[in-house]
């Protein structure tokens, strides 16, 4: 398949595609850290008018969309972010693609934009992290795991991480990687195999 992972730059998404064959590009406004011949550092949607492809999956911006961010939600000038985010969510999952796949963690693009398809964590797929992840699936199944070993698969999960520590609130917070924006948007390369695996 020819596919293409949009808001990408760390290009964890495209090499397990291309492991599995795949001619498999990222796309960010970012230079990429890893192969330079396989990304386009462009506006995704210049690139969609431009090339065709197979399967999409897209990562886009969350600072506007993400419930993480209630607090602020009424803030000056915020209502005008999340209008102007939930209309690049829209035009991800209206592109010209027959297989779309968006991520995001829970926000306000579903139901808004359509309702989120599955609702993952990172440790269902052996990575030590804890951290809701909603998908929107067009043409597209759900990502298998299993939580223990079955007649139709190998367990997939690992324990549960235990929490980074308790806000004041008492709830329990989990850090994924690092505080800023950047480290936050990394994804988590179990997940990006399983998706490599099952939809390629």
């Amino acid at each position: 398949m020819r596919v293409i992972v949009g808001c990408e730059f760390t290009q964890i998404v495209t090499a397990a595609f291309r492991a599995k064959g795949h001619e498999a590009y990222s796309c960010d406004i970012l230079p990429t850290e890893g192969n330079p011949d396989w990304h386009f550092q462009d506006d995704i949607f210049k690139v969609l008018e431009r090339e065709k492809f197979d399967l999409g999956i897209f990562h886009p911006p969350c600072t506007y969309l993400s419930y993480a961010a209630m607090r602020v939600w009424n803030e000056p000038g915020r209502c005008k972010k999340r209008l102007e985010a939930l209309d690049f969510f829209r035009r991800l999952w209206e592109a010209p693609i027959k297989k779309i796949c968006i991520e995001n963690p829970r926000g306000c693009a579903s139901p808004t934009i359509a309702k989120y398809t599955q609702e993952i964590q990172p440790y269902f797929f052996g990575e030590d992290h804890m951290k809701t992840i909603w998908l929107w699936l067009k043409n597209l199944p759900k990502l298998v795991h299993y939580e223990d070993d079955t007649l139709f698969g190998e367990k997939t999960h690992v324990e549960k991480p235990e929490p980074s520590f308790i806000g004041k609130d008492g709830r329990a917070e989990y850090f994924h990687y690092g505080k800023n924006q950047k480290d936050r948007s990394r994804f988590f390369s179990g997940i990006s195999e399983a998706m490599a695996e099952q939809w390629g």
